[in-house]
């Protein structure tokens, strides 16, 4: 197997360390089946990660097909773990993860973003979560928020959804907790993970479409996450749709996300008298769950343009699987009968059997994303990270060695 670039060979290693965490022990060629990279890559890779003392050679072997038995692989380092924060404009999940990408515990609280104080609290938040007793040990801190990272490893915010500008998250994170940070945007940390742990697993190229207060994407090409010039690459929220439209929270007017966004259904909702003022999406939701055509009507607007416009990003850039999630689909039977037809039928002709699946939502999912920066942080060749993946990686090889 030929690789394309050195972040390829991370996310291999990466994803050896995400399996055997998941599910157990493996043989080499298992590994490589499963993953679906050639025996000689799976061995070269192992043989790096038996040198960090990250996996071991178990005294069991297995005997596939008739071959001579090959040696299990386990994690040699089981107690190690993650934590994953999501930042949302009215609350703060908080979840730890295993090496394999596990949910150890998890934990959602309110949280006010908009406050001039929101950047100590989430830090009382963190060092509260941190200080439960779990037994494991904690590598370092992926933070996920709506936002414009330019660095992970600096982690300097912009982000209209939180309205913050030049905010010095990462940095306040590392004053007052002592461990390794990194902070992305949200969308880009939940490809990760699901090219680590979930439905992008074996792919090299795809979407992860995000779906409710916003709308975003992000884009994995040839296995590694693409961030753009300053971290911003997949916003096809702010995708200019109607001209002289509703004027969205980035300050532009038409954009996808102020026709499609979770504020959008509701204010249109309101207007249509499906639901009173101060009712929300989750009103808006029952009564379309209850029949009433015309919050179905409202769905299935938004449905049929999100199609149209995702149509246009796969036509440029031609992955192999789009992925969607986030809080909105847990309305997708309102959104599907209008989205594929719309979809389908504004894709030229080469591109119109991609693959499309929708994912079950919970909300710790953008916070295990989090996480996976941090897993994916130790072999981060291309230096994403910075000086925060060299922290990691002195952690992981020194805690490893104390095991």
């Amino acid at each position: 197997m030929t690789l394309s670039s050195t972040s390829r060979t991370d996310v291999n290693r990466t994803a050896i360390l995400a399996h055997l965490g998941a599910q157990g022990p493996a043989s080499r060629a298992e590994l490589a089946r499963l993953l679906g990279v050639s025996p000689a890559l799976v061995t070269q890779l192992s043989r790096d990660l038996l040198a960090d003392g990250l996996i071991e050679e178990l005294d069991r072997s297995t005997v596939s097909g008739g071959g001579r038995p090959g040696r299990l692989l386990g994690l040699a380092s089981a107690g190690l773990s993650a934590i994953g924060v999501k930042v949302a404009p009215d609350h703060v999940a908080f979840v730890e993860v295993g090496l394999g990408g596990n949910v150890l515990r998890s934990a959602v609280e309110d949280f006010d973003a908009v406050s001039p104080l929101a950047a100590s609290k989430l830090v009382e938040r963190l060092r509260a979560f941190i200080a439960a007793p779990t037994g494991d040990r904690i590598l370092g801190i992926g933070v996920g928020l709506p936002g414009t990272v330019v660095e992970q490893g600096v982690g300097v915010v912009d982000s209209t959804q939180l309205r913050w500008s030049q905010v010095p998250l990462g940095a306040t994170l590392r004053r007052a907790l002592d461990l390794p940070v990194v902070v992305e945007n949200n969308v880009n940390a939940l490809s990760v993970a699901e090219k680590l742990f979930g439905q992008g697993r074996g792919f090299d190229d795809f979407l992860v479409v995000t779906i409710g207060n916003g709308i975003g994407a992000g884009v994995i090409a040839g296995g590694s996450i693409l961030r753009g010039r300053a971290g911003g690459a997949g916003d096809i929220g702010h995708v200019p749709v109607v001209a002289d439209g509703p004027l969205c929270q980035c300050g532009n007017h038409g954009c996808l996300e102020a026709l499609i966004g979770q504020g959008a259904l509701v204010s249109a909702a309101r207007a249509a008298g499906v639901i009173e003022g101060y009712e929300g999406i989750d009103q808006l939701r029952a009564a379309a769950d209850a029949g009433d055509e015309r919050a179905q009507a409202i769905f299935a607007s938004a449905a049929r343009l999100l199609g149209r416009v995702l149509a246009g990003v796969v036509n440029v850039l031609d992955p192999e699987l789009v992925v969607l999630l986030g809080e909105g689909v847990e309305a997708w039977r309102h959104w599907e009968g209008t989205f594929e037809p719309a979809l389908r039928a504004s894709l030229v002709p080469g591109k119109r059997g991609v693959a499309v699946t929708v994912e079950t939502w919970r909300d710790d999912r953008w916070a295990q994303g989090a996480a996976a920066l941090v897993l994916a942080t130790p072999f981060d060749s291309d230096g994403i990270a910075g000086e925060q993946g060299r922290l990691v990686r002195e952690r992981l090889v020194a805690t490893a060695e104390a095991l």
